[in-house]
């Protein structure tokens, strides 16, 4: 199978994001994620090997430092934006997360714990960033996820009988705080922005105000925890409870 040079950087170009928006796909790369992308609901548009293009063609093609034996075109979904958020539930809302590795991550961890969807601010990076993409192992095929104003999402849930729960430095120790896992009302967590945590407007929407505490709790050490890293531990407690 020979690739032209146009076909090729047509598949390169999809590593930016107005070309992913303008042509509605973006990459996966690795024999995993290949496969979970196939046996996913995303629509696949054209799967190349490097045993059948060779190793130079892939290289051309890839993003990452050594050429991967399977690379895919998939189809971006159409319902991104459709955010409306269910009468019950476990969700996160992610208010402007920009690190790609973050967003991945947070993916993975919403796979793992099960949470019923992702919501995410405009303002947050591309999910179908080439990083995020690998950063998420599969779990973006998995994950419910969409883009929405934050603070109208918080305030739906909030007006559905729901609790919206946010980290702050002046919470309250979150493993002394009755949770709520979602059973009966929506309940919200808002992961916060990596370098200003929640911003105002979303803040002033949070009805139960969290804290985790370091150890040992007069002392701590950093200044704040990463997001991903504050995203798995929340979100472990809230499970945890239901166990």
């Amino acid at each position: 199978m020979t690739l032209t040079a146009a076909e090729i950087k047509f598949v390169k170009s999809l590593s930016q994001k107005k070309f992913r928006e303008q042509e509605g796909l973006f990459v996966v790369e690795g024999e995993k994620l290949v496969a979970e992308a196939l046996h996913s609901s995303f629509r696949v548009k054209e799967v190349y090997y490097r045993d059948q293009i060779g190793e130079s063609a892939m290289a051309r093609m890839s993003g990452l430092s050594s050429p991967s034996p399977a690379l895919a075109t998939v189809h971006i979904p159409e319902d991104l934006s459709k955010a409306e958020l269910p009468s019950k539930g476990l969700f996160l809302a992610l208010d402007g997360i920009r690190d790609p590795g973050n967003l991945g991550t947070i993916l993975r961890i919403a796979d793992w714990f099960g949470l019923d969807a992702v919501y995410a601010s405009p303002d947050t990076v591309d999910v179908f960033n080439p990083k995020v993409v690998q950063a998420t192992m599969g779990a973006i095929f998995r994950v419910r996820f969409h883009y929405a104003d934050i603070p109208a999402l918080c305030s739906r849930a909030s007006a559905l009988g729901g609790q919206v729960y946010g980290t702050f430095l002046d919470g309250e120790n979150f493993y002394q705080k009755e949770l709520s896992n979602g059973s009966e009302a929506p309940s919200v967590i808002v992961i916060g922005n990596e370098a200003n945590g929640i911003s105002k407007q979303t803040a002033a929407c949070v009805t139960d105000r969290l804290y985790i505490p370091p150890y040992p709790a007069d002392d701590a050490g950093s200044e704040s925890l990463n997001a991903a890293v504050a995203t798995a531990i929340t979100v472990a407690e809230f499970r945890r409870r239901t166990l």
